[in-house]
């Protein structure tokens, strides 16, 4: 049985913090044991999930969307922290957060309008930048918030990335990397 693919916009990660990244990541393993871990190349922050998507919708979105973000600059992102959705003792989720931006918030208000005005309906929850990490906690103990706290220990300096991309992926399930660039709209 064929699954639908699933379509979704975010910021783009730089290479460069994808490799940093990965080192960490590497370590994070070790130290937090969850079942899956998110190939380096498919790190991201989501802006709006579309889900299975008619071709017609999608290049509504993508018109609206490159038209939306058309006055907009490249803005620089700094990773904050780690943190968990789900419950406190056996998360769901595991990712790293970024510091409140404005021109973040701005962007993703853009991409959200946009993709809504193409005819999608769109989670209403309210956004939470963050960069998935890994899912579904494996330890034989419950979570301990105080792992959170390693963040610190890998990384002594801040972590800044220039957000320039938003870019359309398209989704894979059965392939590692899952994600694959559809479409890319550059903020200059």
């Amino acid at each position: 049985m064929e699954q639908q693919t699933h379509y979704f916009f975010a910021v783009k990660i730089p290479q460069k913090t994808k490799t940093i990244i990965k080192t960490h990541l590497e370590k994070l393993k070790i130290k937090i044991p969850f079942h899956r871990w998110v190939h380096p190349e498919d790190l991201h922050i989501t802006l709006a999930f579309l889900g299975f998507a008619p071709p017609e919708s999608l290049v509504k979105a993508e018109g609206n969307v490159k038209e939306a973000i058309r006055d907009l600059e490249p803005f620089q992102l700094q990773i904050n922290r780690l943190g968990i959705f789900g419950k406190e003792n056996n998360p769901r989720v595991f990712w790293a957060d970024t510091i409140e931006r404005n021109e973040l918030q701005l962007l993703r208000r853009k991409v959200f309008t946009a993709c809504e005005q193409a005819g999608f309906q769109l989670e209403t929850r309210p956004f939470r930048s963050h960069i998935t990490l890994a899912r579904k906690w494996a330890g034989e103990e419950r979570f301990d918030k105080e792992l959170l706290n390693v963040w610190d220990e890998l990384q002594t300096e801040p972590l800044s990335f220039v957000a320039r991309d938003v870019v359309l992926y398209q989704t894979h399930l059965q392939k590692n990397p899952k994600y694959e660039e559809k479409a890319v709209f550059s903020l200059d």
